[in-house]
């Protein structure tokens, strides 16, 4: 049973690039857009706000519609293919998933069941914050995953 929490979130400053892709390119191509969004705020001289994501608009996993982001303090400009986007303000639905990113399907699923017996409805993209890489242990990957919700009446 993992940690289930409900948060109210500010609005968040983004720098992303959004883009269609198999689940099995996706790795190779968060690890391109993570270097070209780095290269363009050390342009800019500007720093991450949190850590990086993926926003997930649908779960195709042969032609996932994802948003490859940096939160930032303010906004910025995009350049080319990055774009200037938020992550909107709202209720969320977040737990921690400690271990493989292949393995977290039924941290998700254990999420939409939190979510129905509580009376919320998710209402938006999930999104997955990464806390360390690749380069640790499968085991010690730390992703936090975020539902946006509203309260049913």
């Amino acid at each position: 049973m993992s940690n289930i929490a409900v948060l109210k979130q500010k609005e968040q400053p983004t720098l992303f690039i959004r883009t269609r892709t198999s689940v099995d390119q996706l790795p190779q191509l968060i690890g391109e857009s993570y270097c070209k969004m780095s290269a363009y705020l050390e342009e800019l001289n500007e720093h991450l706000a949190d850590v990086p994501f993926v926003a997930y608009h649908n779960m195709d996993m042969q032609n996932l519609d994802v948003e490859i982001g940096f939160p930032v303090a303010e906004p910025i400009p995009g350049k080319d293919d990055i774009e200037a986007g938020s992550i909107p303000a709202g209720l969320i639905v977040f737990s921690m998933n400690r271990g493989p990113y292949d393995k977290m399907k039924p941290l998700y699923k254990e999420m939409a069941n939190w979510i129905e017996k509580n009376g919320y409805t998710a209402t938006g993209s999930a999104y997955e914050y990464y806390y360390n890489d690749t380069s640790f242990l499968e085991t010690e990957l730390l992703t936090k995953v975020v539902m946006p919700v509203k309260k049913d009446n």
